[in-house]
């Protein structure tokens, strides 16, 4: 079973089961957000009688799985990997992230509003003033309004790490922008995970239709329990439509490797699924490739017109 957020058609987005080869529509729910608003009983008994019209599966085009008021916030440094490639590229700041993954408290932070993700297929980007990108494929814990564990999903939280490596408090503009999150293909259900720590993340790179970097790891490395890292995002927040919280990466390319605009990212997770995006570059490719998202038409027009602005 997958809760997938889909579209049929040139139709509004809708939200459903995947089971097999049909989609059934909820009835009793239009969004995810007001799935994960939901008690976490709740959230399965719809899932088990979603009740709604039935599709084939070829029929639904996926949209990312998320929508409405639910947040993407992700956590850092929870991989030994991610420390030591975070030290790397910090020369005058490398203390700092080994205090943080040793520290009682985790790095959390806002990566994503919900109408800011690009979904499966759909692009993501790389800022036009950084000089080193990379994708980060990371286990993402889908956690309903009462911050119970809901489901499972896969998250590429995009990062520049030339900017974050110049001063860490740059953060933010190293994770959080347009372009900078993808999500997907859909959320497994938490009941049909028997265990988190047991799932092999796969990162692909593909350039020219080469593969140019892959790597591997296990949720196993995991330094903290998803348990721990929702309690702190709830401990002082509330999350009425739910929330996606991406658990940090440890599979990262090493220095100087970068993203190019027409690279591909593919991303496996065992038992979750294979996310896959492709990149471009800059603010004017991926608001173009949102303007063709909702009106190829329009799209068209546009890039007839500022042809110099999109490269």
């Amino acid at each position: 079973m997958r809760l997938i957020r889909f579209r049929v058609g040139g139709g509004e987005p809708r939200v459903g089961v995947l089971d097999g080869v049909t989609v059934t529509e909820f009835a009793a729910v239009d969004t995810l957000a007001e799935l994960l608003a939901l008690p976490l009983d709740g959230i399965r008994e719809a899932c088990a009688s979603p009740g709604g019209a039935v599709f084939a599966g070829d029929e639904a085009r996926l949209l990312a799985p998320i929508d409405g008021r639910t947040e993407v916030w992700a956590a850092g440094v929870t991989y030994e990997r991610s420390r030591t490639a975070r030290m790397a590229e910090s020369e005058q700041s490398a203390d700092i992230y080994d205090r943080v993954y040793a520290a009682a408290r985790p790095e959390l932070f806002f990566k994503s509003a919900a109408w800011r993700v690009s979904g499966p297929g759909q692009p993501v980007s790389v800022r036009e003033d950084s000089t080193i990108d990379v994708p980060e494929p990371e286990l993402a814990v889908v956690l309903n309004a009462a911050g119970a564990v809901a489901g499972y999903t896969i998250c590429n939280d995009m990062s520049s790490r030339s900017i974050e490596g110049e001063n860490p408090l740059y953060l933010p503009q190293a994770k959080i922008y347009l372009g900078g999150c993808a999500v997907g293909p859909w959320i497994v259900p938490a009941w049909e995970v028997p265990d988190p720590y047991a799932l092999t993340i796969e990162l692909t790179i593909s350039r020219n239709g080469a593969a140019v970097w892959e790597g591997s790891a296990s949720t196993g490395a995991l330094h903290r329990k998803l348990g721990e890292l929702a309690s702190y995002l709830f401990r002082a927040d509330d999350f009425p439509a739910g929330v996606i919280l991406s658990t940090g990466t440890s599979v990262v390319p090493d220095l100087p490797f970068t993203l190019e605009a027409g690279d591909e990212v593919h991303i496996r997770i065992s038992d979750i699924g294979h996310l896959i995006n492709p990149v471009v570059r800059g603010k004017p490719a991926i608001v173009l490739a949102w303007i063709h998202r909702r009106n190829p038409r329009v799209c068209r027009r546009f890039s007839e017109k500022v042809p110099s602005e999109l490269g």
